[in-house]
């Protein structure tokens, strides 16, 4: 109970703590409705496997040249969402109303942008990594109970983000396009921070 309640802590506050999958899901929610978006909210539990694994294999020490790689990775991404973000801020209730994306195209954009977020690898190498391996010394079902814990907090907060943007956004267009606006800066923003950091570690 003990690890369980240590992962549920974490994975509370990693979704409370604003960062740029929330505003991905912030910007698909807006554009795509809950129901299209609702299945990459559970994309990290994919996407987290390779890194979870990479973390532990490596003994929870990630190469500072990686993170680096992916912030600017990222970080391109981040400003390619954004564009869109922007673009679906006019096409609201018009003639030319941006396409819908499907449930699948929202879940491996997901997946994408989890995997080129340095966040995962840091919260897994610097503090749940050493966790779990803590746990799973003890017992293999003390370490499970972390990670049941965290993702279910985790995914279960994510999907509370959704639906919570969701309801937000049937408060009349103007409403609609604030909220758009909003997870455009967002985007722009995480965006430009993870390639003024990547370049910068580089440099």
């Amino acid at each position: 109970m003990l690890y369980f309640l240590q992962g549920a802590t974490l994975g509370l506050s990693a979704t409370a703590a604003p960062g740029p999958f929330q505003a991905f899901l912030m910007s698909q929610t807006l554009k795509n409705g809950w129901r299209h978006t609702l299945p990459a909210a559970f994309a990290p539990l994919l996407s987290d496997i390779p890194i979870v694994t990479l973390v532990l294999l490596v003994l929870t020490q990630t190469p500072d040249w990686l993170l680096s790689g992916l912030q600017i990775a990222g970080g391109v991404f981040l400003l390619f969402l954004a564009w869109n973000a922007y673009r679906s801020i006019w096409a609201t209730g018009g003639p030319r109303q941006a396409p819908v994306e499907s449930a699948r195209q929202g879940f491996l954009k997901g997946m994408l942008m989890n995997a080129l977020s340095p966040g995962p690898y840091i919260f897994w190498s610097v503090l749940a990594g050493p966790i779990v391996l803590e746990a799973w010394r003890t017992s293999p079902g003390q370490g499970l109970s972390f990670v049941l814990g965290f993702y279910g907090m985790l995914i279960g907060g994510f999907v509370l983000f959704v639906f919570v943007f969701a309801t937000a956004s049937r408060f009349g267009p103007r409403m609609n396009r604030i909220l758009r606006a909003v997870s455009a800066v967002a985007l722009l923003l995480f965006g430009v921070y993870q390639l003024y950091t990547g370049i910068g570690a580089l440099v």
